[in-house]
């Protein structure tokens, strides 16, 4: 694993920090227990809405369902952004998580050139092996409630140090494509300039934006596939996703007619 890939702070500050712009405070810490409850802690003393948290090694990062999330230092993306939607009901923030996984699959095209797609509602895969994941929390302040969105990039992770063989890395990818790996800095401006945008675009339609869910849907390779939705552990559906409605959500059509998801865990079937 390469040790020279540094995260440049004054190279992402001078990029993303504008006046007027979404990110407001980029910070970078060498280590962490988690970005997500940092940030949560630092949103509950009223930190200011557009803060960036990087860390170089998070060593009890959190997924979907309390699952860990961990990687070795300097091998990957593991950052927090802070957002307080302004004028939009809690209940369409559920689209955060989405719009982060667009814009991460921007910002690997761009910066990488691999073929980064989606995996509803949470994920973004490469070769429908997953590298990177997002963890959306609503923290209650002074301010009113806020949103730190979580997510962890893979990009410098070899084979041997995948948390699971359905993982993969940018880094990784880009061999197989014959092409060189980005850069860790790279990737998170790309990534963040990329969220700025759709996120500017939400926050204008008052969180409901069908062009946005076409966009989505457009990216995502579970639409049209057969897919079991984990529900809970007791309880899950099993149909075709057909699409993503106006509010982010899962439509899935089975043979008693269609329903709409906003959460739980899917599996890609086999046809």
């Amino acid at each position: 694993m390469p040790t020279d890939d540094v995260i440049d702070l004054a190279e992402l500050r001078q990029e993303l920090m504008r006046p007027t712009g979404l990110w407001q405070k980029v910070d970078l810490v060498p280590e962490t227990g988690s970005t997500n409850a940092d940030l949560a802690a630092r949103a509950r003393q009223d930190e200011v809405a557009g803060t960036v948290l990087i860390t170089d090694y998070q060593s009890a990062g959190r997924g979907r369902q309390g699952r860990t999330w961990t990687a070795p230092p300097g091998s990957g993306i593991a950052m927090s952004i802070l957002v307080r939607p302004d004028g939009i009901e809690p209940s369409r923030w559920s689209w955060l998580s989405l719009l982060a996984g667009l814009a991460v699959s921007d910002g690997v095209r761009r910066a990488a050139d691999l073929p980064a797609v989606l995996k509803w509602p949470n994920d973004v895969l490469i070769a429908d092996r997953k590298v990177c994941g997002i963890l959306s929390e609503r923290v209650d302040t002074s301010q009113g409630p806020a949103c730190v969105v979580g997510i962890g990039i893979n990009v410098n992770i070899e084979e041997d140090q995948l948390p699971v063989p359905s993982a993969t890395s940018l880094r990784l990818a880009a061999r197989q494509l014959g092409g060189p790996p980005p850069s860790r800095t790279a990737v998170i401006a790309t990534v963040l300039a990329a969220f700025e945008l759709l996120y500017r675009r939400w926050e204008a339609q008052r969180g409901s934006d069908p062009s946005l869910a076409a966009s989505y849907a457009e990216r995502c390779e579970t639409i049209g596939r057969h897919v079991r939705v984990l529900l809970s552990e007791e309880r899950s559906v099993e149909g075709i996703a057909d699409g993503i409605d106006e509010d982010g959500r899962l439509v899935v059509r089975t043979i008693s007619g269609s329903s709409v998801y906003g959460a739980g865990d899917v599996i890609h079937l086999q046809p």
